[in-house]
């Protein structure tokens, strides 16, 4: 298990998809933040206000990137970039966990 050290975290979960994903905020020291989410098994459409990075922690996402038309598969240790301003897919057949940072 890898640890995140000297942060803090928000109480409140962020919740979408009526609980079939969550997240916590988590804030650093330097004012940067990240969040740790679990996704259960479906198909989900997203919105980035900000530039990201996705790493899968655990599982594996199929993701559905802006204007591509196949699906990729990204495993638990692989990660994805996106922009600001866009949408995207993902879904995935088991639970699968992911941290998201911020550009």
């Amino acid at each position: 298990m890898t640890t995140i050290n000297n942060v803090n975290v928000a109480t409140q979960a962020n919740v979408y998809f009526d609980g079939k994903v969550t997240s916590r905020t988590v804030f650093f020291a330097d004012g940067s933040k990240q969040t740790l989410g679990v996704v259960l098994p479906g198909e989900y459409t997203f919105s980035t206000s900000q530039g990201e990075i996705m790493q899968v922690t655990s599982g594996e996402f199929a993701v559905l990137l802006p204007n591509a038309e196949e699906w990729i598969s990204y495993p638990a240790g692989t990660q994805f970039e996106l922009a600001a301003n866009v949408s995207f897919s993902i879904r995935t057949q088991g639970i699968a966990e992911y941290c998201c940072s911020y550009l």
